[in-house]
């Protein structure tokens, strides 16, 4: 049968409510993360016994199958609007025929592989680094910046290639922060994370290490009290987590954040603008005063990327530049987050005076480095 979500797209402004196991399955399982890895969505047939999908989702679902999979944890999907499209949910995860109309996309718009000295180390800036220590993530997001990499076996990191990967850290002394990413790290066992945050804290010029996971927002439960013990005895960790939208703010991400706090571990929020998603204001007014309650602070909102099969999410930067503005004097100064562009010389703030405004199609920037970009922006 299928099971019942919470309220559809219009009324989803407020905090969502607790995540429920559907009928069979003991609350116990519900909440055990290797469950819900182990029963996570990747069909059609499976998909009907959560939501009512729409002929043209069904059509998505085969076309792009050979393209972009599609995973979705049981806990996610609950959080869906069974009979609503249009749930913000919903377009986060599930294909859409959509994807399949973008001409101006690219596999790779923030050119990593260029930027990568040996395997899934992406070195932009001089200090700092990302870290795609996996290909795996607990579900796969329609809007993905690395669907190129995710669930792909060329981009899977065996152990020898993280030990080539942290030599090469070790070599490098400028590097003082790094970023693991992915995929997720938090898909990692306990035992494979903790092994690499020793090899890390061992390598002294290495200060800071970062976590970048959404399993806070799409399988909380992975943030059990073990997890949390073993990263405080790596200090200092920082986390950000990928809120959306104010319905993913459960109190089971609620809980999963409290115990990352109470381990001293600081959790911030880097969302994505995303058209039918969050690019409303009071949706994302919501957001970030949500996010302020659970005592995670909204740190950066992205421009949505010029990504293959993504057009159907992009918002024009003018319009996200309103947005923004908007929110000023109408929050908590903390509650409103950075809107910035990612580009292959680092991220840019949408504001002066890296901004620099519209030229014909495009919007020109300036980056860190003096570098001036010139990022698609049709009208």
């Amino acid at each position: 049968m299928m099971r019942k979500g919470g309220a559809g797209s219009a009324a989803c402004h407020e905090t969502s409510r607790s995540s429920a196991p559907p009928a069979g399955v003991a609350e116990s399982e519900w909440r055990d993360w290797g469950w819900q890895m182990r029963h996570r969505i990747r069909t059609a047939d499976a998909l009907r016994e959560w939501i009512d999908p729409t002929p043209r989702e069904i059509a998505a679902i085969a076309a792009l199958a050979e393209r972009f999979r599609f995973v979705i944890t049981p806990y996610f999907a609950s959080l869906m609007d069974p009979e609503d499209p249009d749930c913000p949910i919903r377009r986060q995860v599930v294909p859409s025929p959509d994807e399949l109309g973008d001409p101006a996309g690219l596999a790779d718009p923030l050119d990593e592989v260029a930027h990568s000295p040996v395997k899934n180390v992406i070195r932009v800036y001089p200090d700092r680094i990302a870290f795609c220590v996996n290909n795996e993530c607990a579900l796969y997001c329609r809007y993905c910046l690395r669907k190129r990499m995710v669930g792909e076996a060329g981009w899977r990191m065996q152990k020898r290639e993280l030990e080539i990967a942290l030599d090469w850290i070790a070599r490098t002394p400028e590097i003082r922060d790094v970023l693991l990413t992915g995929g997720d790290p938090l898909v990692f066992s306990d035992a494979r994370l903790e092994w690499l945050l020793k090899r890390l804290r061992a390598i002294p010029h290495v200060e800071l290490i970062r976590l970048g996971t959404r399993l806070p927002v799409t399988l909380p439960f992975r943030v059990t009290e073990a997890l949390c013990s073993m990263l405080e005895r790596f200090h200092p960790i920082w986390l950000n987590t990928h809120f959306n939208h104010p319905k993913e703010l459960t109190p089971d991400a609620a809980e999963a954040c409290d115990r990352l706090l109470r381990a001293g571990i600081p959790v911030g929020n880097q969302s994505v603008l995303l058209k039918g998603v969050n690019d409303d204001p009071g949706v994302m007014k919501a957001l970030c005063e949500g996010l302020v309650r659970m005592r995670v602070r909204p740190y950066y909102v992205y421009q949505a990327q010029l990504l293959e099969g993504t057009a159907h999410f992009r918002v024009a930067i003018e319009d996200g530049v309103s947005l923004f503005k908007g929110m000023r004097g109408r929050t908590t100064g903390f509650a409103i987050p950075r809107y910035v562009l990612d580009t292959p010389h680092g991220k840019v703030p949408l504001d002066h005076p890296f901004a620099k405004g519209r030229d014909g199609d495009d919007f020109v920037v300036e980056a860190w480095d003096g570098t001036i970009w010139r990022e698609p922006n049709p009208r």
